[in-house]
């Protein structure tokens, strides 16, 4: 039985104590947006804001929830993918008072129904991640539009669809691209996405990675941050790509490049990073090795085609927690990880605090820029300004006590005279 009030639905309340202290522990990790909130609790630039919001309930998010909270918004929350909630974390902050809508182990009608409940009191700003909750409000709630100011998208498959919406004239509001930001891809996507995602493989299967073919799907900026971390713990990585700019860049980068269909009888693990559909299907699996292991740490499980290996499999169990047994028809046995969604999140607790914190300090100031300017902006998808990439950038280097050189005058005059020669 759930836990249900007037204003949240979660797994257990009595979770709360747990939840509690893995966000103080996260806030000890998350210094920027500390700084954040102690600068704008003061002048609350949020005051007013009804904030819709559906992302990963994890520790980290609710510090950036905290730090919203005490700018002045009001806040209604819901969880961006089925199986990442932490549901301790989902307690704590409902707990507090705040309007929260999520557990792990969501169905496709739980998830749209949360959603549907952070739209009821009527928001001003939506805060996404893989942008259902925008869409949700574009195609159920139109008459809602005129009243949001704006919104942000946090990963890159959601920001592939808005730029799609906005180049088809169908957005209504204006929409800031928080994952396209120097300091969320290159850290959060790089850094963030290939520890946690190496750590939910572990927690899952508990094996050894040296002397292993590790395949990742995808060369972008997260399946680049896995395919480093493998090779550290000794893994040899085969990357398979569509972009011949990607693919060239991970060959340079050391990695051997070839198509899915000459990896999959090489893989020993399998991790899927692109944002697109089908990228391992039914061929690719009838051809794997006795105990490949799958998974997927791209936003949505249709990366991995699930229901073709279904087809396949003459049994099925789940031999460890996150993990499923496929045997097939010839005895052979293929390990899918989490039921093919986010393996660093569902298998494990996702990035880790300190690259977590650059990120939702954009997502922040992004929510501060919106209230101020959301008005008088443009229905499209809006980068982030390098002023507060630049700010974060500095103001996290600060807080690690690390210092960076300044250009003189007379640097910045030579870096800006053209008629400077030889």
């Amino acid at each position: 039985m759930l836990s249900e009030g007037t204003n949240y639905k979660v797994l257990d309340l009595a979770m709360k104590d747990e939840g509690l202290k893995k966000i103080e522990w996260a806030e000890s990790r998350m210094p920027v947006m500390m700084a954040l909130r102690k600068k704008f609790s003061e002048s609350r630039p949020l005051a007013g804001m009804r904030i819709a919001g559906c992302l990963h309930v994890t520790k980290e998010t609710a510090v950036l929830i905290r730090t919203l909270q005490a700018a002045g918004a009001d806040i209604s929350w819901s969880g961006c993918n089925p199986l990442s909630t932490q549901d301790d974390v989902a307690a704590a902050l409902a707990s507090e008072g705040l309007s929260i809508y999520a557990w792990r182990g969501l169905d496709v009608d739980d998830f749209y129904w949360c959603i549907e409940r952070t739209i009821d009191f009527e928001p001003t700003l939506s805060l996404d991640d893989g942008a259902d909750l925008i869409f949700t409000i574009h195609n159920k709630h139109k008459e809602l539009c005129p009243k949001l100011y704006g919104g942000t998208e946090e990963t890159t498959t959601g920001v592939h669809r808005l730029r799609a919406m906005a180049a088809a004239g169908a957005m209504k509001y204006p929409v800031v691209a928080v994952n396209d930001a120097e300091t969320k891809w290159d850290f959060d996507n790089v850094y963030g996405t290939g520890q946690s995602s190496i750590d939910g493989i572990l927690r899952a299967t508990s094996i050894l990675l040296a002397g292993k073919v590790f395949v990742v799907a995808g060369y972008g900026h997260c399946g680049k941050g896995v395919a480093m971390r493998a090779r550290g713990l000794g893994s040899r990585v085969l990357v398979t790509e569509v972009d011949p700019i990607q693919a060239l860049k991970a060959n340079l980068d050391g990695f051997q490049v070839m198509k899915m269909d000459e990896a999959a009888p090489q893989g020993d693990i399998f991790i899927t990073a692109t944002g697109m559909k089908d990228v391992i299907v039914g061929r690719h699996f009838e051809s794997m090795k006795d105990g490949a292991v799958v998974c997927n740490t791209g936003h949505y499980d249709c990366e991995l085609n699930l229901e073709q290996l279904a087809t396949l499999t003459k049994s099925e169990r789940e031999i460890r927690d996150n993990t499923d047994e496929h045997t097939l028809a010839d005895g052979r046995k293929v390990f899918v990880l989490a039921k093919g969604r986010l393996v660093n999140l569902a298998a494990a607790e996702g990035h880790p605090s300190e690259v977590m914190d650059m990120s939702f300090a954009n997502q922040f100031l992004s929510m501060v820029r919106l209230a101020k300017e959301g008005r008088d902006m443009d229905p499209v998808v809006y980068d982030i300004p390098e002023a507060q990439d630049a700010e974060i950038a500095a103001l996290k280097l600060s807080t690690m006590g690390i210092d960076v050189d300044e250009l003189t005058e007379d640097q910045l005059k030579y870096r800006d005279d053209f008629a400077a020669g030889t």
